[in-house]
C-alpha cells in the first residue's frame, strides 16, 4: 500500500510543479491586430449530440456584442482530465474550462483555476439556484452549468401493489419491499424476482467513480456520513455513520439480482429493473424519463422516489462547472461568457432543443411533468460531492473497496479500513507539504 501512495504523490507532485509553469497563453488566443476581435478559447465535453452547433447558433449576439469569437473544443469524456493535465502542463489550455468535482482539488491545488468570488454578485446569489455548489475549498472556483438529473429510486408500481406496498420512504420501507419482492414467480424453484437492480462491473461503463454516484453516495448521505473530515485532513467514511451505511448496503445483497457484478450500472438498470424483473433501480434521472421510458419499457409501469430518508435525505447529483482558468488574459471578458451561457436567456434556448434542469430562477422548467418534482419539491433532496485533496484517488480505491465488499471478497470492516489507510496516508502526504 505505502508504494501505491507514494508513486501517486509523485506523480501529483510532478503535475503540480509543471502546472506552476502556465502562465503563458500562445499568439493564437490574442486579439487579431488588424480586426481587434479577441478570441476565446472554451473546452467543454460532449454535452448533447452536436454541442458545438448547438452552442454556436446561440453565441452569435453575444459574439458581435462583445467583438469576440468563441473556438469551442469538446474534450472526449473517455481522457477528459488527462487532457487537460497534458495540456496544462505544456503552458496551453483554455481560457474557460469546465470541469466535475472530482478534478477540482488537484487544479485548484496547481493554481490553474481562478477563484471567482469577487465576480459574484448579489444579484447571482438571489438568480442562480445551484451557486453554492461551485463553492469549494475557500472559494467559488465552479460556476454550475450542468446539474439536475440526480440518481433517483425508480419503483415498479405492479410489484409494489402485488405485494399491498406502497412507495418507500425509509430505509426500513426498502429493505422490506426488497425482501418481499425477492422470489421466485413461476415456480420453477429460482428466484426470477429481485428487490433491486444492481451492477457493478465497470469493464464497460468508464470509471468505478460511477458506482459510487449511484449505489453508494445515498447510503453515507443519508446516514449523515461524509467523504472528508470537514478540515479535509482525513477521511470519515470509515467512522460509525460510514460503518452502518456500508452494512447497511452489504445487507441488501440477498435481494439483488444475483450476476450484479457482470452488469454495469446502466446494464442492470435496463436489462433487470427495464424488464420488470425487479421492484427497484436506480440510475441517473432525465427530464424526460415520462417519454424516453414510455419508449423504451413500453410494458413498465413505474414511479421513482428522489431519496429514501434514514437520519436524513440525500442522493448524488452533478454539479459540473465551468471554470476561469488563471492563464486566460481577459478574465472580464471569459467571466461575461460564463455568466451568460449560465443565464436563462442563452439556456432557455439551449434546453428547448437538450433539456437540463435550470440553472436560474427566471428559467422554466422544461421536461416531462412527472420529473419536475425533482427540481421544485425535491430540490434539496440531493447535491454534488464534497471536493477534497487526492479525490480521484481516494474515491477510486473507495470504489475498488465496494466493489469488493458487496461481492463478498472482504468485510465492510476490512474493506473500509484499507480504503481509509490509503486516503489518510495520501492526505497525510499531501497535508505535510502545505
Amino acid at each position: 500500500m505505502k508504494k501505491r501512495i507514494v508513486s501517486v504523490l509523485l506523480v501529483a507532485a510532478m503535475a503540480v510543479s509543471m502546472f506552476t509553469g502556465c502562465g503563458s497563453k500562445s499568439d493564437s488566443k490574442k486579439s487579431d491586430s488588424k480586426s481587434g476581435e479577441k478570441t476565446l478559447e472554451v473546452w467543454v465535453p460532449p454535452l448533447d449530440e452536436d454541442t458545438e452547433k448547438n452552442w454556436g447558433d446561440l453565441l452569435t449576439d453575444w459574439e458581435k456584442e462583445n467583438n469576440c469569437k468563441v473556438n469551442i473544443t469538446l474534450v472526449p469524456w473517455e481522457s477528459y482530465e488527462e487532457t487537460y493535465t497534458t495540456a496544462l502542463n505544456s503552458g496551453e489550455g483554455p481560457d474557460v474550462g469546465y470541469m466535475y468535482n472530482e478534478m477540482f482539488p488537484t487544479f485548484i491545488d496547481a493554481g490553474a483555476v481562478e477563484d471567482m468570488s469577487s465576480y459574484v454578485t448579489d444579484e447571482d446569489k438571489k438568480e442562480y439556484k445551484y451557486l453554492s455548489n461551485g463553492n469549494m475549498m475557500d472559494g467559488q472556483y465552479g460556476w454550475p452549468l450542468v446539474t439536475g438529473v440526480p440518481f433517483v429510486l425508480y419503483y415498479n408500481e405492479d410489484i409494489l401493489t402485488e405485494l399491498g406496498e406502497k412507495a418507500p420512504e425509509t430505509w426500513d420501507d426498502f429493505a422490506r419491499i426488497c425482501k418481499e419482492a425477492t422470489k421466485d414467480t413461476d415456480g420453477d424453484g429460482t428466484v426470477d424476482q429481485y428487490g433491486l437492480a444492481m451492477g457493478l462491473n465497470t469493464s464497460n461503463s468508464g470509471s468505478g467513480l460511477q458506482l459510487l454516484n449511484g449505489f453508494y453516495y445515498f447510503a453515507l448521505w443519508q446516514n449523515e456520513g461524509q467523504i472528508y473530515a470537514d478540515d479535509l485532513k482525513s477521511v470519515t467514511f470509515a467512522d460509525e455513520a460510514g460503518t452502518e451505511a456500508m452494512q447497511w448496503l452489504k445487507d441488501l445483497t440477498p435481494y439483488l439480482n444475483p450476476d450484479f457484478m457482470s452488469y454495469s450500472w446502466s446494464d442492470g438498470f435496463s436489462q433487470v429493473f427495464g424488464a420488470g424483473k425487479s421492484a427497484f433501480g436506480i440510475s441517473r434521472s432525465s427530464q424526460t424519463d415520462g417519454t424516453t421510458f414510455a419508449e423504451t419499457y413500453p410494458d413498465l409501469n413505474w414511479d421513482f422516489v428522489t431519496s429514501l430518508k434514514n437520519k436524513t435525505y440525500g442522493t448524488f447529483g452533478a454539479t459540473d462547472s465551468l471554470t476561469l482558468m488563471s492563464a486566460c488574459e481577459d478574465k472580464d471578458l471569459a467571466m461575461d461568457f460564463i455568466k451568460y451561457v449560465t443565464g436563462s436567456e442563452f439556456m432557455t434556448k439551449y434546453h428547448a432543443k437538450c433539456p437540463g434542469a435550470a440553472l436560474t430562477e427566471s428559467e422554466p422548467y422544461v421536461g416531462d411533468e412527472k420529473m419536475e418534482k425533482i427540481y421544485t419539491e425535491d430540490k434539496d433532496k440531493w447535491h454534488g460531492l464534497q471536493a477534497g485533496p487526492c479525490g480521484v484517488q481516494i474515491l477510486t480505491q473507495l470504489s475498488a473497496n465496494f466493489q469488493g465488499i458487496m461481492s463478498g471478497e472482504t468485510t465492510v470492516e476490512e474493506g473500509l479500513k484499507e480504503a481509509e489507510d490509503y486516503a489518510n496516508g495520501l492526505l497525510d502526504e499531501y497535508w505535510a507539504n502545505k
